[in-house]
């Protein structure tokens, strides 16, 4: 087992940033985050990797400024993978790629059937990974030396596959679209917060009544406030399957909030008082939310028919003829175009639609130039033929 040693003061990150100022071509980085264990998404162990300078592992917390370590890297390519869910890690810690290159991205974009980072370094090197360790804690200190080795490999091989998907992207003619595709993550900004996020709770669909669903919304913020002053991950103090089961019992006391078997979790008991002030308060709500969430998202598109049977046979004649077209362009359909795009184009469509309209539309969606491209001339002849396909022939396209 090698033994890597992680940076975890100013004077070793000097020593990293020297080291990799003087390395060459692109930088390796990876993120290991404590998800599942932590409230924050705060990047605990950042992984570098530069030909020339090696791996280097580096403790963000004990750190703190990481200035010299973006500073070294310079304008040089970024490589990540799955670069979407490490970006705004990065960013929490001031360090921002000039440019990226996704391997997760890529592998997907050239239609590889696995794109796991395990998968993609053995289908392009013919390395095999262990990811005994992908789900640790990884704010645990100190962190035992099999996690780093863990860690070390998953930027010390990614170069490689980066030059090995890019000759790839070369033989598809898809460099060009791929560089859209990794800037427009690059830059892509936060998601918006959700209107209503405890509608999201694990089993709330079984939850009947305005009145319960108060109960359900105000014990999704009491864990979420105190998830979030503990750094601690809301299903580890109650399971989102205990919030639904203590809205379902309506317990009559606090007594009977204790003894429900269903209620678990580290907090369960430990923070009664809290659960059982969360309850009271929502039954006590004037304004308890609606039975139905609110949102500009079309409707399902099983209920199209039904409520507009125009957008279901734009639907259908347009779905299959996207599919088909990603078919051909050999990557999967939701990185061609936006499942959501497409039902949003479909239900509410420009006047007129062609080609020219349709694609505004979708860049007001959020598609790329060269995705707008290859689908707004293939949606707009779809719609055409809805128009004059009789309901069956509509039914048939689906």
């Amino acid at each position: 087992m090698t033994d890597y040693p992680v940076v975890e003061d100013a004077a070793d990150l000097a020593r990293v940033a020297a080291g990799l100022a003087a390395g060459n071509g692109p930088v390796a980085v990876d993120v290991e985050r404590a998800s599942g264990f932590r409230y924050s998404q705060r990047a605990y162990l950042i992984q570098v990797y530069r030909r020339g300078a090696g791996v280097s592992l580096i403790d963000p917390p004990a750190v703190g400024d990481l200035t010299p370590l973006q500073e070294a890297i310079g304008d040089a390519e970024w490589v990540l993978h799955a670069a979407s869910q490490d970006l705004p890690s990065l960013s929490e810690e001031q360090l921002v790629p000039p440019r990226i290159f996704d391997t997760e991205l890529a592998a997907r974009l050239l239609g590889h059937p696995r794109v796991g980072l395990g998968a993609v370094v053995e289908d392009t090197l013919g390395i095999t990974l262990e990811k005994a360790h992908s789900a640790a804690d990884w704010s645990t200190r100190p962190l035992p030396q099999s996690w780093l080795e863990y860690a070390a490999l998953d930027v010390v091989h990614l170069v490689d596959v980066r030059d090995a998907l890019a000759n790839e992207l070369t033989e598809q003619g898809k460099t060009a679209l791929a560089v859209e595709e990794f800037e427009a993550v690059r830059v892509r900004p936060p998601k918006p917060a959700r209107e209503e996020p405890w509608r999201r709770l694990s089993g709330l669909h079984t939850v009947r009544g305005r009145r319960a669903l108060a109960v359900a919304r105000s014990l999704w913020q009491a864990r979420e406030d105190f998830a979030r002053d503990s750094d601690i991950a809301p299903g580890r103090l109650i399971p989102d399957r205990s919030v639904v089961a203590a809205v379902r019992a309506d317990p009559g006391t606090q007594q009977d909030l204790a003894r429900l078997k269903e209620f678990t979790g580290r907090a369960s008991r430990t923070e009664l008082d809290r659960w059982w002030a969360a309850i009271e308060a929502g039954r006590a709500d004037p304004t308890p939310p609606a039975e139905r969430g609110t949102g500009d998202a079309p409707p399902p598109p099983r209920a199209w028919s039904q409520r507009n049977p125009e957008a279901d046979a734009r639907f259908k004649h347009a779905r299959p003829a996207i599919q088909g077209l990603a078919e051909r362009l050999n990557m999967p359909v939701e990185n061609l175009l936006s499942p959501d795009a497409l039902r949003r184009v479909a239900w509410s469509p420009p006047e007129p639609a062609d080609a020219d309209a349709v694609g505004a539309r979708l860049t007001e969606l959020g598609a790329r130039p060269w995705q707008v491209a290859e689908t707004a001339q293939v949606i707009a002849d779809a719609f055409v033929e809805s128009v004059h396909a009789d309901p069956e022939g509509a039914e048939a396209a689906s």
